[in-house]
């Protein structure tokens, strides 16, 4: 049976991958981000400071970046596969348990838990579509799966309006338990892949090997800084830039409308950088899209209504986060089987962990500067990982073509 495009042709088996990991990072999106919109009504109820309220999301944040680690050296040694459904169901459960959380210690527990099976899931996922797809595909892929983590934002945001009003912040969090559906699927259709089970066992999960060598520590530490970036701008465009321009302009734009215009940008985004990084190559692909935020972010001054402003919003968030499904698919690329999973959590959650700093360091720049110095901030931001990203050597055109 073959599911057959124009463009494109995924036999039977592909087709069940794109579905689950999509599913997945949708619905792990989807949890994520019932924390931002339920926020505001958990510290009212249990009267917290913003310190409190902030280090919700850092430890969420930190047990990413374990979970990451953990779960990535755990699936390059047993399989992809096996260790993909229980970080689904891990931040599942966890995300769901927030309903009997009703201190902060409790908050904090669910949150840290559910944070290391989401920092497992997004590398694992990345892993199980290279294994799958040839190289050349791989771009587009990626693409369609990052696309359906943005869709899972909005589901969220949906959710977030009917039952924040009525039955409150417990019971949003209830509907974490969905992605449970999805590991009975993984489990009954999908298998490990040829390269996996042909691989060298002996050295798999072994961290030592991203930074084997002065040139692959190098680049290791190099889409480090990226990644940290690629979150950095990612935090800074949907938490701070609506109330900054709202404020700055006297305009007013509901947070819900400014973040699916946003969205649906950052889709449209990743569906071009995909076709350009499988085409035209990686340096192409980022330099266009880091070098246009760079610039982008100067453009977020310029609209004069609400209107304009969304239009910007959602042309800041194609440059600015269409890059985001990229990263999976160049490290696939350029780190071998035996470690490719861990690989792709190490990096991504390094680039979690310290880029969600980004609005603490956004804040403290509005306390003390002004909006112009926030801009310059971003715009710096992705200029340095647009250098960084010109001085890994593999990512060269005919370096990659050849990995």
């Amino acid at each position: 049976m073959k599911i057959v495009s124009k463009q494109n042709q995924l036999d039977n088996y592909q087709a069940k991958v794109v579905a689950s990991t999509a599913s997945g990072f949708g619905l792990e999106n989807m949890d994520v981000m019932f924390l931002s919109f339920a926020l505001s009504s958990i510290i009212a109820e249990l009267h917290l400071s913003g310190t409190q309220a902030g280090l919700i999301s850092t430890i969420t944040n930190i047990g990413m970046l374990l979970g990451g680690i953990f779960f990535g050296i755990l699936a390059d040694k047993i399989g992809r596969i096996k260790t993909f459904s229980h970080t689904i169901f891990i931040f599942a459960f966890a995300t769901a348990a927030m309903f009997f959380a009703h201190n902060l210690t409790a908050i904090y527990i669910c949150r840290f838990i559910a944070g290391i099976g989401a920092g497992g899931e997004y590398g694992i996922g990345m892993t199980v579509l290279a294994e799958s797809f040839s190289k050349e595909k791989l771009g587009r892929v990626s693409s369609w799966v990052g696309m359906a983590g943005q869709i899972g934002a909005i589901f969220a945001s949906l959710l977030a309006a009917l039952i924040l009003p009525t039955l409150g912040w417990h019971a949003l969090f209830l509907f974490g338990v969905i992605p449970v559906v999805i590991t009975f699927f993984i489990r009954r259709h999908l298998k490990e892949s040829t390269a996996f089970t042909n691989s060298s066992k002996e050295k798999h999960g072994n961290v030592k090997q991203l930074f084997a060598t002065p040139k692959i520590a190098y680049q290791t530490i190099a889409l480090m800084i990226m990644a940290i970036v690629q979150i950095a701008g990612y935090f800074g465009l949907m938490n701070w830039l609506p109330t900054i321009m709202q404020k700055q302009m006297n305009l007013t734009v509901g947070a819900s409308t400014w973040m699916i215009a946003t969205i649906l940008g950052m889709c449209a985004g990743m569906l071009t950088f995909g076709w350009i990084l499988d085409n035209l190559g990686p340096r192409l692909a980022f330099g266009i899209f880091l070098a246009a935020s760079a610039i982008g972010v100067y453009v977020l001054t310029l609209p004069s209504n609400v209107w304009s402003l969304i239009l910007v919003g959602a042309v800041v968030g194609y440059f600015s986060n269409g890059m985001f499904a990229g990263y999976g698919a160049i490290v696939s690329r350029l780190y071998p089987t035996e470690v490719r999973a861990t690989a792709n959590n190490v990096i991504m959650n390094v680039g979690r962990c310290i880029g969600g700093f980004s609005s603490l360091a956004i804040g403290f720049i509005l306390d003390n500067y002004n909006i112009m110095t926030v801009m310059v901030f971003i715009s710096t931001l992705y200029i340095i990982s647009l250098l960084v990203m010109l001085t890994i050597t593999n990512l060269k055109a005919e370096n990659y073509k050849n990995i």
